[in-house]
């Protein structure tokens, strides 16, 4: 295997989400899913998900990989779990049929106030709003982000009173 820190992010992205086993220095073993990789350091975050509902962090750092092998792909279940995993407690209660519905209302809401609005990313959950703002799941007013600091103003402004509509 080539030097870990030398892999460039795209070579790393393909770690994200599976179960690997890293060795380390002095032949110390790490596994676990793959919850991000540091770019700048080339460190390993891992998480292993506990029975009593607990979650176990492992960082592995970067100068210390000898050895990087996939144990197991992921399926749709282990990769939410790892995208909620630190999300604020609120965001962890929708269920993908919430989500499907919020998404819809506002996309709804915002065509109808002639605001254009398209669905983009591998499962169509970002909103893109004018093609210059974006609204992720859970889609409230905290959830958009854009360079444009006046657009994004108004839009979290006009999210907040059609959610307390």
């Amino acid at each position: 295997m080539t030097d870990w820190r030398k892999k460039n992010p795209l070579e790393w992205q393909d770690y994200m989400n599976k179960e690997i086993k890293v060795t380390a220095d002095e032949e110390n073993e790490f596994q676990g899913w793959v919850l991000t990789i540091d770019p700048v350091s080339a460190n390993i975050v891992l998480v292993n998900f506990l029975e009593d509902g607990k979650v176990s962090v492992t960082v592995v750092m970067g100068h210390a990989v000898q050895k990087v092998e996939a144990v197991d792909e992921g399926n749709d279940t282990v990769r939410e779990q790892l995208a909620h995993l630190f999300m604020p407690g609120e965001s962890k209660a929708y269920t993908q049929e919430d989500l499907e519905k919020r998404k819809n209302n506002l996309k709804r809401w915002l065509e109808q106030n002639h605001i254009p609005v398209t669905e983009q990313g591998d499962a169509q959950r970002t909103l893109c709003v004018a093609g210059v703002l974006t609204i992720d799941p859970p889609y409230r007013s905290e959830d958009c982000s854009s360079s444009n600091e006046i657009i994004l103003s108004r839009v979290q402004a006009l999210i907040q009173s059609a959610l307390t509509q």
